[in-house]
């Protein structure tokens, strides 16, 4: 039924599920599988650019391709190959550009981040995606 199959990871507990959904999906339909890492830019649209900034997007970039290479791992233990994706922008919007360039049938998020800001932020950026999908997506709760 899956042929090309999206995950948005960004080291939460809920991204873990979701890893570990789209890992049962891409082996169970013998899909390809696609794990992205988002880095938010929209968190630093009113601040200043400066070194700090600079900083805290390299922070972000390091922490998500530490997530990746751990998402990769565990997907290659279940006999499942991936393609990994860092990208910077509005988080739901680059999900769903991604999702088109790979030809996903089925994207799979978290339902919320690390910390309550992310929770509400990364709430919004799955409510936007469902919204906005024009294929299925799954929702996955922690």
């Amino acid at each position: 039924m899956f042929h090309s199959i999206l995950v948005a990871i960004d080291g939460s507990r809920a991204s873990e599920g979701a890893l570990e959904m789209a890992v049962h999906e891409a082996q169970t339909w013998k899909a390809s599988l696609h794990i992205a890492y988002i880095v938010e830019t929209g968190l630093f649209a009113s601040v200043p650019l400066d070194n700090t900034v600079e900083v805290m997007y390299s922070m972000l970039e390091k922490e998500g391709a530490c997530a990746l290479e751990k998402a990769k791992e565990k997907a290659a233990e279940k006999g499942v190959t991936t393609a990994v994706y860092t990208r910077q922008g509005h988080a739901g919007s680059e999900i769903l550009k991604l999702a088109k360039e790979v030809r996903a049938d089925l994207i799979i998020m978290g339902s919320h981040g690390k910390s309550e800001v992310d929770r509400l932020l990364l709430g919004s950026v799955s409510s936007f995606v469902v919204s906005h999908s024009p294929v299925t997506t799954m929702v996955v709760r922690s």
